[in-house]
């Protein structure tokens, strides 16, 4: 059975997956402590393999990870492929009961870690029960297929977008952007869903998190998350944007949700209208035994 269509009760695992920009004492960082039972001394193994500067990066997640209640934490350096075939730290990953993966470039990241022994320890540990959390670039790469690139740098050059294979935790066919509302990226994923109908996008907010469990999702956090689903587009001239056109769609299917809110990966829908479409519906009738005199029927 492939990620995509992986049902609630194949993995026992939880993904906490947010935006970016998390305060060490917001609820997004500290819904991952608390799942992992970090502040009980469960353990948590993290890896900055997506920052320019994984030491520097490791240094200050894992004060920001003490502030917000872990007392076990460690996080190896693994900032190229050989280390990441390294047993003693795929080790490492088996016995946590919390993975997290920091921010940067989810290309590089996937690229180091994607099918080592570290990266399927990752896996492993999921399917038996870990909660895996990821921010920024670490929440991007956890999906099959990850985006990156398309928008403007800081020298004011478009950079191509980038759209390839993920470490695969989340199935659904979905793909993650993050710093949503807060970088404006609404226009991106409209072109990434544009050119890729089937999958589904999922803006997340700065300090918010996604958290699945089986088929569901929960919002949790400041801000929201956007969902786009492509698979009803009538019209887009998607293969048009990279030469210069504006993007052009019909029938594209947009939703918003706050925290508290539960959503449907699987349906991709609010799980509150998912449930109401499959209660029955209360049938009205008009039975009678015997015939009285006719009347006036208005």
């Amino acid at each position: 059975m492939t990620p995509s269509q992986r049902r609630a009760g194949d993995t026992a695992g939880t993904l906490v997956l947010i935006g970016g920009g998390c305060s060490a004492d917001g609820e997004a960082l500290g819904t991952f402590v608390h799942r992992a039972g970090a502040r009980d001394g469960g353990r948590i193994v993290g890896f900055t393999t997506a920052s320019s500067d994984p030491m520097g990066s490791a240094i200050a997640w894992r004060n920001d990870l003490k502030i917000a209640g872990a007392t076990n934490v460690e996080i190896p350096i693994v900032d190229r492929r050989e280390v990441a075939q390294d047993r003693r730290i795929a080790e490492l990953v088996s016995e946590a009961q919390g993975i997290f993966l920091g921010g940067g470039d989810q290309v590089h990241l996937v690229a180091t870690i994607g099918g080592s022994r570290v990266g399927e320890a990752i896996r492993e540990a999921y399917r038996r029960g870990a909660v895996v959390c990821g921010t920024s670039a670490g929440a991007a790469a956890l999906t099959e297929t990850i985006l990156a690139g398309g928008e403007v740098d800081e020298q004011g050059v478009s950079t191509d977008m980038h759209i390839g294979p993920g470490l695969g935790l989340l199935g659904f066919r979905a793909m993650i952007d993050t710093h949503f509302a807060e970088r404006r990226r609404l226009h991106r994923l409209f072109v990434a869903i544009a050119s890729n109908p089937d999958l589904m996008g999922l803006g997340i907010d700065e300090d918010t998190a996604l958290v699945v469990e089986g088929h569901l999702g929960e919002v949790v956090g400041k801000g929201g998350v956007t969902f786009v689903d492509g698979r009803g587009v009538r019209f887009d001239n998607a293969n048009e944007v990279t030469s210069g056109s504006r993007l052009t769609l019909s029938y594209l299917r947009v939703g918003l949700l706050g925290p508290g809110y539960q959503f449907n990966l699987r349906e991709r829908e609010l799980d509150c209208l998912v449930k109401s479409k499959a209660e029955p519906q209360a049938v009205t009738s008009v039975k009678g035994d015997t015939a009285e005199s006719p009347g006036v029927r208005r």
